[in-house]
Order: structure tokens, then sequence, then C-alpha cells
């Protein structure tokens, strides 16, 4: 699964109170930036088992399925980093109830969708308030809470609410699709963004950082648009060939955007990526890994929902109920992996998760058009996940390690990043490599299932490639705490 939490800002960011508003409790900003986080977080999720019925309602194809993912992902992603800026800048509160408000109008929008082009629209502006707003729920909650050991009790349970609303996820979206409609996937976070929104306006106090830098938008704008483009490209090939012009066309586009992204990055005072810390191996290193991994564990919700739906027959709520001991398992592996990084150091954890996940992969690369729930969709997809769990800690630790503590934030924000880009990316190559194996999305159940499989092996296949990439260039050194 894709996690995604919004970049951390270091507990010990400077900060500067704004409002002579009395402080509210310190339970209600933990909770009211908790409830902010959640709803980013389950959003991610939640729309997986509703995919087959969107795809009816709406006259989704193959490519529009995957892109009810991806424009929520690559606006997530594209803009987080912007989004933790503009908070620094123009205020934590202002960007968490401009964030919450965007993110809740475009859900009212999304559920009301008429057209697959509006539905796709929706999960753009939705990713964009994800990533305005994301940033800003741990900033407000460690403005609020001194340093010691209540922050790190109310960081715990920010943590906690974002693994939880990834894992809650697919038997939320299970039991709105089959009480409701898949419209309420979406139309569910308008109360509740309501109602935080509400809560914010009265209770938040508006805080700044220490320091006041120039939002890098035209950095924003190309990295978002050239992966969004080469996104594109990559789904094109299903339809169209590799060497054809609609597929050609839009993947050279997408490299050079990302190519004059790291030119305005080499050149800009306030980068919204700086180059020199990318020049850091274990920012590198681990950058790269995380990438490398997301590209195959993203894929796994996204294909695992639509084998247990459109193979085997399970209900949307099955579906959700079916994916939960994965859920938990990349819980329990997030939560394992600090424990050993003591013993086995932060490298070798990463490897170790990366190649559990491949066991994983490479068991779920069996199914068959009748699988068994406990051998074709239980046990491998916990390996699964618990590897994903086990590889994420670590590398997040290395990068954070290699940098200086005033880029902490900055670092954890890009590992997320390329987490969330990956997965996009790794996405689009997945969905074209099962559509052309079964033949599209009107195959049968076997030439579905083999188009899945398919996507497995090749998962198994990088995730082993990621495991040797890590252990070759991943440092020894264990991760500073």
């Amino acid at each position: 699964m894709l996690e995604a939490t919004g970049p951390a800002s270091t507990p010990s960011t400077p900060t500067r109170r704004i409002s002579a508003r009395r402080t509210p409790p310190t339970w209600l900003v933990v909770a009211l930036a908790c409830a902010g986080q959640f709803l980013v977080v389950l959003d991610v999720s939640v729309v997986n088992v509703a995919l087959p019925s969107m795809r009816t309602d709406l006259g989704l194809g193959a490519q529009g399925l995957q892109w009810v993912v991806n424009a929520y992902a690559i606006a997530f992603a594209g803009f987080m980093l912007l989004g933790g800026r503009a908070g620094d800048l123009y205020g934590r509160k202002r960007m968490f109830l401009v964030g919450l408000g965007l993110f809740t109008l475009a859900s009212l929008g999304g559920g009301f969708a008429q057209e697959s082009w509006q539905l796709l629209a929706a999960r753009a502006v939705q990713g964009l308030g994800a990533a305005v707003l994301a940033p800003s729920t741990l900033t407000l909650l460690t403005a609020a809470v001194p340093e010691g050991a209540a922050r790190a009790r109310a960081i715990a349970t920010w943590t906690a609410v974002g693994a939880g609303g990834g894992a809650a996820g697919g038997l939320v979206g299970g039991v709105l699709v089959d009480g409701l409609s898949w419209r309420w996937v979406l139309l569910i976070n308008v109360p509740v963004g309501a109602v935080v929104l509400a809560g914010a306006v009265r209770w938040l106090t508006e805080s700044r950082g220490g320091e006041r830098r120039r939002l890098d938008l035209p950095g924003a704008l190309l990295v978002t648009t050239g992966l969004a483009t080469l996104a594109y490209g990559i789904s094109q090939t299903e339809s169209e060939g590799w060497t054809a012009g609609a597929a050609l066309l839009p993947l050279l586009a997408g490299l050079v955007l990302l190519g004059l992204f790291l030119l305005v990055e080499a050149r800009t005072a306030a980068p919204l990526i700086p180059l020199a810390l990318l020049r850091l191996r274990s920012v590198a290193s681990a950058n790269v890994a995380m990438l490398v991994s997301g590209s195959s564990m993203f894929s796994m919700w996204f294909f695992m929902t639509l084998y247990t739906q459109n193979v085997l027959g399970y209900s949307p709520l099955e579906a959700g109920l079916a994916l939960v001991p994965s859920s938990f398992a990349v819980i329990l592996g997030s939560k394992a992996a600090p424990r050993f990084l003591p013993v086995l150091g932060a490298r070798n954890v990463a490897v170790l998760g990366a190649l559990v996940a491949a066991v994983g992969f490479g068991w779920q690369s069996t199914m068959t058009a009748d699988g068994g729930y406990l051998t074709a969709i239980m046990i491998p997809g916990v390996l699964m996940m618990l590897g994903a769990g086990l590889t994420a800690t670590p590398l997040a630790s290395l990068a954070i390690s290699g940098a200086a503590p005033g880029d902490a934030g900055l670092v954890s924000g890009l590992i997320n990043t390329s987490r969330t880009m990956g997965g996009s990316l790794g996405l689009a190559v997945m969905s074209t490599i099962a559509a052309a194996r079964s033949g599209g999305e009107h195959a049968d159940p076997a030439a579905l299932t083999d188009g899945y499989a398919l996507v497995f092996r090749t998962a198994t296949a990088i995730l082993v490639v990621a495991a040797v990439l890590m252990w070759a260039w991943l440092p020894k050194a264990q991760a500073k705490d």
C-alpha cells in the first residue's frame, strides 16, 4: 500500500504565534490535525474498492480507472513540498483551511460527477487540496504541543491515525459502495470536512515558520505536469504501442518537462528540492530505493481489488474485508522496523523488507481464476504489505540521518514524494502490462487473471532489483536516532 503521509516538519521547527486568540485545548488541536490527516490518507485507498462500480456507471476504460487513482496521487505528491512551503510563508492554519476547503469541494464535485472527465478533474483537485492540507496537519500539531513526552505522544497519535486511514480505506469504501453507491466514497468527505473546517476556524491558532522563503511555483508545476504527462504517455502505449506518436510525444514531453524542472531547481534561489541534498549518498540512495520499490508496492491494492471483484466475484464490501489483514500488516511492519534497526541496521532491514515483499508478490503471481481466499489473497497480501512496512521506515531513517537537522522536514517530504510518484508511474506501467496480456478490459476472468499475474511477476522482479540496489548503494552506517 501506498501509505501516504504529509511532509513532516521537524518537531523542533521554530514557530511564532501570530494570533491573540485564546489558546485552544491541546487535545482539540491534536484532534483537528489528526482528522485532516485521516481524510487525506483515507482518500488514497478508499476509492480502490469502488473502481469497478465507477467503471460501470461512468463508462471508464482501463486507462480511466488507473487515472482515478493517479490523478489524486500525482497532484498530491507533486504539490506536497510546495504546500509545506506555503504553510511556512502564509500561515499553517490558513493553508489547513485552504487545503481542506479545496479537498471538500472537490469531493462534492466528484461525488456528483456525470462524466468520467469530471471525476478525474475532481480527483486532481482533491490531490491539490491534500497537498496543501497534509503538511499543515503536523506543523500545527507540533506548534501547539511543547517538546518532550507530550509532543512525542501527539506525533505518535498523528502517525497512527495516518496508518489507520490507509488501513480503513478498503473497509470503509466497501461499506459505502455496498450500502449506498460509489459516489459516497467521495461524498462522505463533505460533512466530515465541513465539521473539521468549522472547528479549525474556531479553535486553531495561526503559526508560521521562522524562515520566510519564496514559493517555487514554477518548480511544482513543472514536476507535476512532467510526471502526469509521462504517466499519460505510458498509459497510451497500451493501445498505441511504444513507437506510435500518440505515446512517444507525451513520453518525450514528460522527460523535457522534468529536465526543465531540474534546470529551474538549479537556478532558483529557493528551490522546491535543493539539488545539493541529492548529492548526499544517504538521501539520493534512499529516495531512489523508495521510488523503485514504491513502483511495485503501490499497484498491489489496485490489482488485488480488481482481482477480487472482476475475477472472484466479491462484492465491494467483501473485497474491502478481504484486504483488511494486508492493511494491518503494513502497520505491523512499520511498527516492527524500529525494533530491528539497532540490531540489523537500517540498510539490512530495508533489504529484508524488499525481499519479504518479493516473496509475497511472487506468491501472488501464482493466482488462478478460482483461487481460495487464504492462499490467493490473505497470505500473499500479508507478506507483500509486511515487507512494504519493513522497507519504508529504514529508508526514511537513512535519508533523514544524512541531512542537516534543518533539512529533516524537507527530506521527509521528499521521501514521501518519491514513494507516491514511484507508485503513480508504476501503476501506469503495470496497467499497460496487464491490459496487453489479458487483451483488454472486456476479457474473460481467466484472461484477466493472466494479466494480473504478469503484473505481480513483474513487481517481484523489480523488488529483487530494488533489494540488490539497496544492498549496494545504501550507506552501511545505522541511521542516527
